[in-house]
């Protein structure tokens, strides 16, 4: 029995077979043009929607799944079957971008920035981190100036998730001095004047998923573009990131998972000295070792994606979580490109991708180190 199942139900079961059908009929068959390209049709967001795949934790009332922690586990873990790190993280950046809207917004908000992004008809980012200012987000510096009844808006923002071609972009600005209390939420339109992608950038991996630098210069923010209160914003970030450490780590255990899958399949046809080269001890011990580590970061993440299903606080627990599938994605996929030998270090393979595709763990949605000291902080109360 796969460690998974006894968190699931029947509904979760279903769902699995949707995911996996939807990612090798609409994204294997075009990953590695996607991936080579640096991005992918934006008619691919509707399609999931429509699949049922976009969006599967979010509420139904809005238009998406109305499903549980596990839902969204399980589209993680199958959606990357269709090849693409990339494509996964380019429909999921909704799950960091609408959240503060979630939470904070009005009514009207939500109806105006959430529903079509779960329809799959816009594109949402969101815009934390600064040219200047990465895991210490009281450093923002972005402001957003109160001008009558809008705001004005001037700063820049990089390494943004959908950047280019997102329809608007939550941004998390500076409206006092306050490091904590002065930081607020605005939902800022891509064709707004003044608001510029300064450029795309190049990434060692997660090729297909657009990643943008952007500036705002003297960007004019109508108030009822203002997410909740000013002043708001950081306790809403805070939520969000614990959410968003734990999809890392489902991505993380998923990329793992496929790697050892992959390396299994062609060590058991690869054959060298006249045999497979899966029957030599030392690959059958290093699957082995490959396939102990891939247990141990899926027992860790589902275990806490069972307590944040159940409400519970999840601090220094998620954190740990992410840094040890961060850990295990590494060793593993660069496992299974040296058991794949020559064709490992091959872009055409998946094991090449998911090699530098798992280098990003370590570093998105918080570091390493700083992942560290929220589970020296929180867990151990040092």
């Amino acid at each position: 029995m796969s460690l998974i199942e006894p968190y699931l139900d029947d509904t979760h079961r279903a769902f699995r077979q949707t995911c996996r059908r939807f990612a090798i009929e609409q994204i294997l068959p075009h990953a590695e043009g996607w991936e080579e390209a640096g991005s992918f049709p934006r008619e691919l967001y509707a399609g999931a929607a429509e699949a049922g795949v976009l969006a599967p934790t979010w509420p139904d009332a809005l238009g998406g799944g109305g499903g549980d922690v596990f839902h969204g586990v399980i589209a993680g873990e199958e959606l990357l079957r269709g090849g693409s790190t990339g494509v996964v993280v380019g429909l999921g950046s909704l799950q960091i971008a609408l959240p503060p809207i979630l939470e904070l917004g009005t009514p009207e908000q939500i109806d105006r920035f959430v529903r079509p992004v779960l329809a799959g008809t816009a594109i949402s980012a969101l815009g934390i981190t600064e040219p200047g200012t990465g895991s210490d987000v009281t450093g923002v510096s972005t402001r957003a100036v109160r001008d009558g009844s809008a705001y004005r808006l001037t700063g820049a923002k990089t390494f943004i998730t959908s950047g280019v071609r997102a329809d608007f972009v939550t941004v998390l600005a500076r409206t006092s001095e306050d490091p904590h209390g002065g930081l607020t939420f605005f939902v800022v339109p891509s064709g707004a004047p003044g608001f510029e992608v300064s450029r795309a950038l190049r990434k060692t991996g997660w090729w297909a998923s657009d990643t943008a630098e952007l500036h705002f210069d003297d960007v004019v923010v109508p108030e009822d573009h203002r997410i909740g209160e000013e002043g708001s914003g950081f306790l809403a970030l805070m939520r969000n990131f614990e959410n968003e450490r734990l999809m890392l780590a489902i991505n993380g255990t998923a990329l793992a998972a496929l790697s050892l899958e992959e390396a299994l399949a062609y060590a058991r046809q690869r054959e060298a000295f006249g045999r497979a080269i899966a029957k030599f001890q030392v690959i059958r011990h290093k699957l082995a070792q490959m396939q102990t580590e891939v247990s141990s970061a899926q027992a860790l993440t589902y275990a806490i994606a069972d307590r944040m299903r159940r409400g519970e606080p999840c601090l220094s627990e998620v954190a740990q979580a992410k840094n040890h599938a961060s850990d295990v994605a590494r060793r593993v996929c660069w496992e299974a490109v040296q058991i794949f030998g020559g064709m490992g270090y091959m872009r055409e393979t998946m094991v090449e991708r998911f090699a530098r595709d798992a280098r990003l763990l370590p570093i998105g949605g918080g570091t390493q180190e700083i992942m560290n000291e929220v589970i020296a902080r929180h867990g151990l109360g040092l």
